[in-house]
């Protein structure tokens, strides 16, 4: 399978990198992004672009690509909703569109988070915005699309996000995670456990478009290699 992700660099993407990298399912990756991840695999290829609202020229390198990872995103804290929906809902669209039409076949998958209004009139801004992207993807032509809705995400091996506020909260509870993953697999996760369960359903499919926390951890199964 060849996989094609947007927002390697991020908490999430990191993650998804490092699992679809370990994994024998995954013969290559192509990842797509502003600024480079830093790494360097033999199953591994990296385009630094400026610009991702103009990626017709890719096309071209991108028709054969099977799954789509769009882990790219950004914090709604202190946006007005016209510049998050720009960055959240034509950003995502405008890549979609372009690899619905350079290839049709593949399977796009899309991070949003618990608590997405599928109904686009709900009270929190993010909410509003995230379900209505995850409506316009649904609409187009893929062979399948599918909503990861993760709550809570831990992130595993060194991985770390970019966002200082929860790099701070991550390391205050780090004591308590042992016991956050034993008691709530409904609403804890692991960014090893939300790359697996990308690729399982990119390979098999899964039982509902929209997947939460639950059915994240029920589909993922542990890293190849968790050193």
């Amino acid at each position: 399978m060849n996989v094609l992700i947007f927002g390697a660099t991020g908490m999430v993407g990191q993650g998804v990198l490092r699992e679809c990298l370990l994994d024998q399912r995954v013969q290559q990756v192509t990842v797509v992004g502003r600024s480079s991840t830093g790494q360097e695999h033999e199953k591994l290829r990296e385009i630094v672009h400026p610009n991702l609202f103009d990626l017709s020229g890719l096309a071209p390198d991108l028709a054969a690509i099977d799954a789509c990872f769009f882990c790219l995103g950004v914090s709604a804290a202190g946006m007005r909703e016209e510049a998050y929906a720009h960055l959240t809902y034509d950003l995502t669209l405008s890549v979609a569109e372009m690899l619905v039409r350079a290839n049709p076949a593949m399977t796009f998958i899309y991070v949003s988070g618990t608590g997405t209004d599928s109904t686009e009139r709900g009270r929190a801004m993010w909410a509003r915005v995230k379900g209505r992207t995850e409506n316009a993807i649904m609409r187009l032509p893929f062979k399948a699309s599918y909503m990861f809705r993760p709550g809570l995400i831990l992130p595993m091996h060194g991985i770390k996000s970019r966002t200082t506020l929860y790099r701070v909260i991550y390391s205050a509870t780090r004591p308590i995670w042992p016991l956050l993953r034993l008691l709530g697999p409904k609403w804890v996760t692991t960014t090893e456990r939300v790359g697996n369960a990308m690729i399982t359903v990119a390979e098999r499919g899964a039982p509902t478009r929209f997947l939460e926390n639950a059915d994240i951890n029920a589909v993922a199964r542990e890293s190849p290699n968790p050193a």
